[in-house]
């Protein structure tokens, strides 16, 4: 239990350079694998998310008008930073969020991908230009910076998810206002801060901890251009239309439900150790988890059992702080019996409860908030196990008896943001590819996120907007196409109007 008595700090903001207490209003960040607080986070007023924003608007200028390479080498320094920084960013992750310490380094090890392709930035904004489209007209096109933009990134990827959106943002020639969980603020400080060490100048990015007072502002406040977003399907439809309607650019990724299929012809084993790692890791708290597997084939879904059962079976539950455990603890404890009732909903639904991880405890840590690997046969769709985003350690079995069903389930599924099939067919795996109505789409890659200069983002409503998020969509996304045409008469000589639409003949 959060006991006031032991609370020893408060986690504020960063806002021109400093750290803003701003402790009006806070609320306490829980260890998850002890349930225990001794640390505060400040909720920002609109006033505070007001100061943020008129930071970064005084940055602007002088920051638009740095030139990208240099830009590029703060993004340089900072990748350095964030690898000599490492151990202490993941040990800040692991105490907030729960994942387990080697997991906590590879989401931070992605995020430092993201960095460094924001540092290809004189390359990536050189634009396009033509000579001679007409006679002694030349044109070209630039990518010009928008101004102030922002940030709402979610509790389970507190270091990564926020590199995704502000390193490629700043590196195109704008600020930032960076509003991240309240859950797990701690790393995400620590990382802006490291910013500042690499060069950054004071209000060129600011993090404000709060909120709805919070991201209502952001979204409302004309100073700010655009807004990128990553969360659930709900609050990612109400930041969408909020942010729109008050004239900004707006990206919004939302949630998943995530289909695996597992063919006839596939290497089950080597498919079970896939989903293991896709479905239990982080304790299913990613938006590219599997959460449902689709057997194709009765003898498919037999054997895949089989194989879970004994894997699940050898699956060491504990603190993230021990490397030697698979799986940690939920994030809080309303999540916690979020994700609780959805198994008790499993089973009055009528889906087999194989594996009940709801009575797991780890001696020690009592009052953690863990759960053990969920494991359901025979879900069906309707269930509310099969609809609805769980976002915590249950692998769903759902049985069919050709491809085609497999695929139609997913496509009748109203998200669309990742999938994956396990095959030895090429000619299944190519039609798979081709016909599936998902944005991302593994062949024998269970989590099949793209790499940092790829883009990542789904389809139907898993995303809202036009771009995906980081990779070379970033660039159009932080900035504004401005084509240029231009033509220097011959001296002396004077010309004759002209009424006719120019073209270049």
């Amino acid at each position: 239990m959060h006991k006031d008595s032991a609370i020893t700090a408060t986690v504020g903001h960063l806002i021109d350079g400093q750290i803003v207490p701003d402790t009006e209003r806070t609320q306490p960040v829980f260890n998850p694998a002890t349930g225990q607080s001794t640390l505060n986070v400040a909720l920002a007023s609109k006033t505070t998310v007001e100061a943020a924003i008129a930071s970064a608007e005084k940055a602007f200028p002088a920051w638009r008008n740095t030139p990208p390479l240099k830009r590029a080498r703060v993004m340089a320094k900072l990748k350095v930073l964030l690898e000599q920084n490492a151990d202490q960013i993941a040990a800040l992750i692991t105490a907030e969020h729960g994942k387990v310490l080697a997991d906590a380094h590879g989401e931070l090890q992605r995020g430092i991908e993201n960095v460094e392709y924001a540092s290809y930035a004189p390359e990536l904004l050189k634009g396009e230009h033509s000579r001679n489209v007409g006679p002694g007209i030349d044109s070209w096109s630039e990518f010009q910076a928008l101004g102030v933009t922002a940030g709402i990134t979610p509790f389970n990827f507190p270091a990564m998810v926020p590199l995704w959106m502000w390193p490629m943002a700043v590196a195109c020639g704008n600020t930032f206002v960076l509003k991240p969980s309240e859950r797990d603020p701690s790393s995400t400080l620590f990382i802006a801060q490291l910013a500042l060490e690499a060069g950054l100048p004071p209000g060129v990015l600011n993090v404000v901890n709060g909120d709805k007072t919070a991201v209502d502002t952001l979204l409302q406040d004309p100073r700010v251009k655009a807004v990128s977003f990553v969360g659930s399907t709900p609050i990612a439809e109400y930041i969408y239309a909020e942010g729109c309607k008050h004239g900004k650019r707006v990206q919004a990724l939302g949630g998943a439900k995530n289909h695996a299929i597992l063919m006839p012809d596939a290497d089950v084993d080597n498919a079970v150790s896939a989903l293991m790692g896709a479905a239990y890791g982080s304790c299913g708290e990613r938006c590219m988890a599997i959460p449902l597997l689709v057997a194709v084939g009765d003898a498919v879904g037999d054997a895949v059992i089989a194989g879970l059962k004994t894997e699940i079976a050898k699956m060491k539950v504990g603190p993230g702080t021990d490397n030697s455990n698979d799986m940690g603890p939920l994030v809080t404890k309303p999540h916690f019996e979020k994700v609780k009732a959805y198994v008790d909903s499993g089973v009055a639904e009528g889906a087999t409860l194989v594996v009940d991880g709801r009575s797991v405890k780890v001696a020690g840590h009592e009052e953690g908030y863990f759960l053990g690997a969920c494991l359901f046969d025979h879900v069906q769709p309707g269930m509310k196990i099969y609809q609805e985003e769980i976002f915590g350690p249950v692998l769903g079995v759902v049985r069919v008896q050709t491809l085609q069903q497999a695929m139609q389930l997913i496509d009748d599924h109203e998200y669309g943001n990742g999938t994956c099939i396990f095959t030895r067919d090429g000619e299944a795996a190519r039609y798979f590819t081709d016909h599936i109505q998902v944005g991302m789409v593994g062949v024998n890659v269970p989590l099949p996120v793209p790499v940092a200069y790829h883009s990542f983002g789904g389809w139907k409503r898993s995303l809202f907007g036009d771009l995906h998020a980081y990779g070379p969509d970033a660039v159009r996304f932080y900035t504004k196409r401005k084509t240029i045409t231009q033509r220097w008469p011959s001296a002396g000589v004077r010309e004759g109007a002209v009424f006719s639409f120019p073209s270049s003949r």
